[in-house]
C-alpha cells in the first residue's frame, strides 16, 4: 500500500523535500495572513494573491501561482496539508523532486486558470474569490489515476482501490459541499493526468513501462 506512511520524521524530510517545503509554504502564508487581517478576510486573501474572476485581478498572472499556497481558515489549511503529507510522497519519489514540483505547480496553475475561465462566463461568477492547494493536490491525484489505469503494474491493488475511493468521495463532496471550487478539483485532476503522461514522455520514458 503506497499511501501508508512508514517513515520517521527524519527519513520523511530526506525522502520528500518538496512535499515538506510545500507544507511549510502553506503554513507560513497562513501565519502571515493571520497577522495581517486574518485568513478568512476576503480583502486579506485578495491582497496576498487570491484569484478573482473580475478585472483587473484576473489579468494578474502571479495570482494563479500565489493562490495555490493560500487557505481560507485553519480547517482548509489542515485538510490540504494533511492530504499532501500522506498521499503526495509516493509521487515525489517516483518522479523525482523537480518533475514532481513541475507537476504540482503547473497542475495548480491550470486548475486556477480553468476556474477563472469558467467562472468569468457564468452569471453567478461575479467577484468570486478562490484560494487553496486543492487544484494542485487533485493534479497529484490525476497523476496517480494515470498510473492506476495505464501503468497498472506500478500500483498494487489495495492502493488502486484506495485511490478510486478517494476520488469518488472527493468528487461527490466537491459538488455537494457549499463554497467548494469544484472546477479547480476537476481541472486539477484532468491536468495532472495529462501532465504526468507528458512528463514521463519528455523526461523519463522508462516510467511508462514501470522500469
Amino acid at each position: 500500500m503506497i499511501f501508508i506512511r512508514y517513515e520517521n520524521w527524519k527519513s520523511y524530510l530526506r525522502y520528500y523535500p518538496v512535499t515538506c517545503l510545500l507544507i511549510v509554504a502553506n503554513v507560513i502564508m497562513f501565519i502571515l495572513m493571520t497577522f495581517n487581517g486574518g485568513s478568512t478576510n476576503i480583502q486579506t486573501l485578495v491582497d496576498f494573491g487570491a484569484i478573482v474572476d473580475v478585472s483587473p485581478f484576473k489579468e494578474e498572472l502571479w495570482r494563479y501561482v500565489a493562490a495555490i499556497f493560500l487557505h481560507n481558515g485553519f480547517s482548509h489549511l489542515f485538510f490540504n496539508s494533511f492530504t499532501l503529507l500522506v498521499f503526495a510522497p509516493p509521487l515525489e519519489r517516483l518522479l523525482g523532486w523537480w518533475r514532481y514540483a513541475i507537476l504540482y505547480v503547473v497542475g495548480g496553475v491550470l486548475a486556477n486558470v480553468l476556474t477563472i475561465a469558467i467562472s468569468s462566463r457564468s452569471e453567478l461568477g461575479v467577484g468570486t474569490v478562490s484560494v487553496g492547494a486543492s487544484g494542485a493536490i487533485y493534479a497529484v491525484y490525476g497523476a496517480f489515476l494515470y498510473i492506476a489505469v495505464i501503468q497498472r503494474a506500478m500500483m498494487d491493488e489495495g492502493s488502486r482501490k484506495t485511490l478510486f475511493g478517494l476520488l469518488v468521495i472527493g468528487i461527490i463532496m466537491s459538488f455537494a459541499t457549499p463554497n467548494v471550487n469544484w472546477v479547480a478539483h476537476i481541472g486539477g485532476l484532468v491536468s495532472g493526468f495529462f501532465l504526468y503522461g507528458l512528463i514521463i514522455r519528455i523526461f523519463n520514458k522508462s516510467l511508462r513501462q514501470g522500469r
